[in-house]
């Protein structure tokens, strides 16, 4: 069993790792603000979420475990909406979003 649990760690490691690379990347590479946080909050919250599962078969059965398991709500609870209040707080007072090819810029609602 001890096998199937090292495994199973390092699996959700090495993916919650790589997600989180993959948000880094779109970091740079994405063409503005708006679509540069979709690709960071996104991507955050999957490869966060993986390296604390990933980390609870490491820990056992302990106050660890409990802890990591209240990180991982705080992260899935709080990182959606201060993501959504960032873009909203953006969107009216900062850069406009790029739409599609054309470069164009949205207006305000």
């Amino acid at each position: 069993m001890t096998t199937v649990l090292f495994w199973f760690s390092g699996i959700c490691l090495v993916a919650g790792g790589v997600f989180c690379l993959i948000g880094g990347i779109g970091l740079l590479r994405m063409p503005d603000f708006y679509t540069r946080m979709h690709a960071a909050s996104v991507t955050e919250t999957l490869g966060v979420g993986l390296l604390l599962l990933g980390l609870m078969p490491q820990a056992g059965l302990s106050l660890v475990t409990l802890k990591l398991v209240m990180v991982g709500l705080l992260v899935f609870l709080v990182s959606p909406a201060v993501s959504h209040a960032l873009a909203r707080a953006a969107f009216l007072r900062g850069p406009k979003p790029l739409l599609a090819q054309s470069g164009e810029v949205a207006s305000k609602p």
